[in-house]
C-alpha cells in the first residue's frame, strides 16, 4: 500500500513521545497554542453540525479522527464534548501515553497506529477528520491530503493547520522556536516542507474538498499567548474544508 509517512520525521516524534503532556517539556508550544487551536475547532464543528457548544456534550453523535493524534491533546477534548473519537499516529510510541493519559481521564478513546491511508483503505468514515500540524511531516501532501479527503463522509468537515513558507516563518519556527526559545529539538520542522496558505488551498482542492475559511494563530509576546486573526496568517495558521 502506498504511504506518505516520512520515516525521519516519525523518528522525531517518536523520540519524544513521553513528554506530550508535560506543558513545560519540548511540546510547550503546542500546550500554549492548544485553547486557541480548540477555539477555532470547535466552532467550526459547532456551526458545520449545527451545534449549541453551551448545551451538554454538543457533539455527541459525531465520530471524529485526530490523525496525527501525538499524545492526545486535542483528542481528549473532543471525547469530553460527546464525540466519538480515534487517535491516529504513525509513531507507535505515542499511542500508549495517549492511551494511559485517557484512561486517568476516565475517558473512552480509541487509540491506533496506523496511517490516515491504512483507515481509508478499511473504508473508515468519519463526521470530522482533525489535521493539525501533520501536512508539513509527510512526504507526499496531496497523497495525503487525498486519503484524508476519502476519510470524510459526504459533508464532513476537515480541519487543516500548519505553517506558512516564508522568511518570517523561518525566523520564528524554527530559529525561535528551536534555537533561541528552544521551545522544540533542533531540526523539528524543515523549512522547505512548509506550506503557504494558497498552496495548501490549491492542494485541498485537488484533494476534493471545498475550502471555506482559514485563519492565523498569531502569538503576542507581551500576552504570552495566542490569538485568532482574520488577516495576519504570516506564520501558524488554520484551514476549514468541507466534502460537497
Amino acid at each position: 500500500m502506498q504511504t506518505t509517512i516520512d520515516p525521519g520525521e516519525v523518528a522525531k516524534f517518536e523520540a519524544m513521545a513521553a513528554e506530550w503532556w508535560d506543558p513545560n517539556g519540548k511540546f510547550k508550544p503546542l500546550h500554549m497554542l492548544n485553547p486557541c487551536r480548540l477555539d477555532y475547532i470547535t466552532r467550526q464543528i459547532a456551526a458545520e453540525f449545527d451545534r449549541d457548544l453551551s448545551a451538554p456534550a454538543p457533539f455527541k453523535g459525531l465520530r471524529i479522527l485526530d490523525i496525527g493524534c501525538g499524545g492526545g491533546l486535542l483528542s481528549e477534548p473532543m471525547a469530553r464534548l460527546g464525540a466519538d473519537v480515534v487517535g491516529a499516529d504513525a509513531a507507535e510510541r505515542n499511542i500508549p501515553v495517549a492511551q494511559v493519559h485517557a484512561q486517568a481521564q476516565g475517558l473512552e478513546i480509541d487509540y491506533r497506529h496506523t496511517t490516515a491511508e491504512a483507515m481509508a483503505a478499511a473504508g473508515e468514515a468519519f463526521d470530522v477528520v482533525l489535521n493539525m500540524e501533520v501536512v508539513e511531516h509527510v512526504a507526499d501532501p496531496l497523497a495525503y491530503l487525498t486519503a484524508c479527503q476519502q476519510l470524510l463522509k459526504p459533508g464532513g468537515l476537515m480541519i487543516c493547520s500548519t505553517i506558512n513558507r516564508n522568511s518570517k516563518s523561518y525566523v520564528m519556527a524554527i530559529i525561535g522556536a528551536e534555537h533561541v526559545m528552544r521551545w522544540l529539538p533542533k531540526g523539528t520542522h524543515e523549512w522547505s516542507k512548509f506550506i503557504t496558505p494558497d498552496e495548501l488551498y490549491d492542494l485541498i482542492r485537488k484533494a476534493g474538498l471545498s475550502p471555506v475559511d482559514r485563519k492565523g494563530f498569531v502569538f503576542n509576546p507581551l500576552r504570552w499567548d495566542w490569538l485568532l486573526s482574520e488577516r495576519d496568517l504570516s506564520v501558524n495558521y488554520v484551514t476549514a474544508s468541507v466534502k460537497r
